[in-house]
């Protein structure tokens, strides 16, 4: 359910702005929405895991949030990580 330290590292590195970026809103988007797609698997699974479909909400509600930040901050690049992830809206 988790993702690996190798698939981090290269979500980082595609997502970056800069070479030394770990943090900036596209970088979190892109890992919340790894472990969000590998949590909807689990589910395809483990239907009855309610404890684990509380964290996808919460994982889901922070998306949600950095989306709506960015959206503030800069439109042009919330909407060009939303094509790049393929979420709708």
């Amino acid at each position: 359910m988790s993702i690996t330290a190798e698939r981090k590292q290269a979500l980082i590195q595609e997502f970056a702005q800069s070479k030394t970026d770990t943090g900036s809103p596209e970088v979190q988007v892109a890992i919340l929405s790894e472990r969000i797609n590998n949590l909807t698997e689990h589910f395809k699974v483990h239907g009855k895991d309610i404890h684990s479909r509380r964290g996808l909400l919460m994982l889901v509600s922070q998306r949600r949030s950095l989306l709506d930040y960015l959206k503030g901050k800069d439109n042009s690049r919330y909407e060009a990580l939303i094509k790049r992830l393929g979420i709708r809206k």
